[in-house]
């Protein structure tokens, strides 16, 4: 799974000229599914985003990257978008062949809008209308933008505190 990860003030998405989602300060995240991704890939990639420290300290706002949404209670707004796994290097045209297919993907991209919503607030995660031709409107802060791979970073549970107080980590799931 690959994401286009943006820091902003406000985002919005509108269909046939009706505005169906946005939010204020948070994330606008473009989320693109491959043809062989998965749940460890949800998995993965949901939990980059919520941890991803790009928001300033709300103590101290002279320090940077110190927070991440969770930390601000800031919102996220998520739009599949297939073209972020477009292949252009032979010739002019996009070739989409490395999406996946629209059902499959529309199964694994509601499953990660379901991990955004269980692994933080649901009431703070806003999504777009898959598969419709949709205008995206946000005013990016800073501006701070991410691309996210989630083939390049490893999913590893949280830390849990046993009785003992000390964190155990599972194992990383297998591909």
């Amino acid at each position: 799974m690959r994401a286009v990860v943006q820091r902003v003030t406000s985002a919005s998405v509108t269909v046939d000229s009706q505005v169906i989602s946005q939010i204020s300060k948070g994330l606008m995240v473009l989320v693109g599914i491959g043809t062989d991704d998965n749940m460890s890939d949800v998995l993965t990639l949901s939990n980059k985003i919520l941890a991803l420290r790009v928001f300033s300290d709300p103590v101290d706002p002279e320090k940077m990257w110190k927070s991440s949404v969770k930390d601000i209670d800031g919102e996220i707004l998520c739009v599949s978008q297939f073209t972020l796994l477009a292949n252009t290097s032979k010739g002019n045209k996009p070739d989409f062949h490395r999406a996946m297919a629209s059902e499959p993907s529309r199964e694994l991209y509601s499953a990660f809008l379901d991990r955004l919503g269980q692994s933080y607030k649901a009431e703070k995660i806003q999504d777009g209308k898959f598969g419709a031709m949709m205008n995206v409107s946000l005013t990016n802060e800073g501006p701070v933008t991410f691309t996210l791979d989630s083939r390049k970073f490893e999913y590893v549970d949280p830390p849990v505190r046993n009785a003992g107080g000390s964190n155990k980590t599972a194992t990383p799931l297998p591909r």
